[in-house]
């Protein structure tokens, strides 16, 4: 999206072909912000405003202008403000990157040079969460200088959460902070920065690639106390853990979370973590009991064939006695089947 119109400074304008060569975000230049707004429950109205660290792009020699977003690099300020947004609502552990796209025509940037700053409106897609929506940006172009070029939002691009099938996971956000509701609609706004450079592969970088501008804003090494318990409760939200019905056998869907899973259960090896299987009322007490108890043991094992020592992991299961909310309809019923968990120090 805004990837745009930046394909075009000084010297490329007298070009015949102004994206020769292709041109590559400058992404320590660059920022993404999105805007939430939050009323707490004493009716306070809040408006906050978050980025990424993870930014790459650019414009390939057909004039496809792609923004690649490293989701996982959300930066709210506070770390597990960042991992609710990581799990909860992006979901990048099947969802990792959101991509804006748009094909420029040369004609777009002819006399830029001259005016050093135009203004455009144009359509672009937007694809993340596993869906691509077509939207609209209104743009400022400016000519830097011979090689580079800004583009900037002159207003925010609204994004509604629904259109991405986000709009359950704001839900999530506001069950897990508790007393406070989330407009489902978020505005993002930007500023970036292009260069002439030659591009590899299509638009840049991947921005998922190790380097300072595309990784997670978390530290490397163990996590405290705090910042353990808080990953377990916030894993226990995702309900991105899934069985074949009736059984305890792992759904391939819920090997990307329990990859995040693995990661975290190493990272806090001073933590016992009780994995507790939750089912649903329909069936006998005794048979929803028994599954409870095989699915939290399939999870265990699966974290101990990955290596974590059995003395780290404790498996339970509750059956039907902690429903999250009433067993009263088929979405109800999903929500109550679950793993969760529950970590303290050893």
């Amino acid at each position: 999206m805004l990837a745009a119109l930046l394909a075009i400074s000084g010297p490329a304008i007298g070009q015949e072909d102004p994206f020769a060569g292709g041109w590559v975000l400058d992404a320590p230049d660059s920022s993404l912000a999105f805007q939430s707004i939050k009323t707490l429950a004493d009716g306070t109205v809040k408006v906050e405003s978050n980025g990424f660290a993870g930014l790459a792009g650019g414009i390939d020699p057909d004039g496809t202008a792609r923004l690649r977003v490293l989701l996982d690099s959300v930066d709210t300020g506070i770390d597990l403000r960042n991992v609710r947004m990581r799990f909860l609502f992006f979901e990048t552990f099947r969802f990792p990157e959101a991509v804006a796209q748009l094909k420029l025509d040369p004609a777009m940037v002819a006399g830029l040079p001259d005016s050093r700053r135009s203004t455009l409106t144009l359509p672009f897609t937007l694809s993340m969460h596993g869906a691509t929506v077509p939207l609209e940006a209104r743009l400022a172009l400016t000519h830097l200088d011979g090689d580079r070029v800004s583009v900037a939002s002159l207003e925010p691009v609204s994004v509604p959460a629904a259109a991405f099938g986000l709009d359950a996971n704001v839900g999530k956000l506001e069950e897990a902070v508790g007393g406070i509701s989330i407009v489902p609609t978020a505005t993002v706004s930007f500023d970036l920065q292009f260069r002439r450079g030659p591009q590899t592969g299509p638009s840049a970088p991947d921005p998922a690639a190790p380097g300072p501008d595309g990784v997670a804003l978390e530290a490397a090494g163990d996590f405290p106390v705090e910042a353990c318990i808080g990953r377990f409760e916030i894993l226990s939200r995702t309900g991105n853990i899934h069985f074949a019905p009736g059984s305890a056998a792992l759904d391939p869907d819920s090997l990307p979370l329990l990859a995040s899973l693995l990661d975290i259960v190493r990272r806090c090896p001073g933590m016992r973590v009780e994995i507790g299987g939750h089912t649903d009322s329909d069936g006998s007490w005794a048979a929803n009991q028994a599954l409870s108890e095989a699915r939290a043991q399939a999870v265990m094992d699966h974290l101990l064939a990955e290596g974590i020592a059995p003395e780290q992991l404790a498996a339970r299961g509750y059956g039907e006695t902690r429903p999250l909310v009433a067993n009263d309809g088929a979405a109800n019923k999903a929500r109550n089947r679950r793993i969760g968990f529950i970590a303290q120090p050893r």
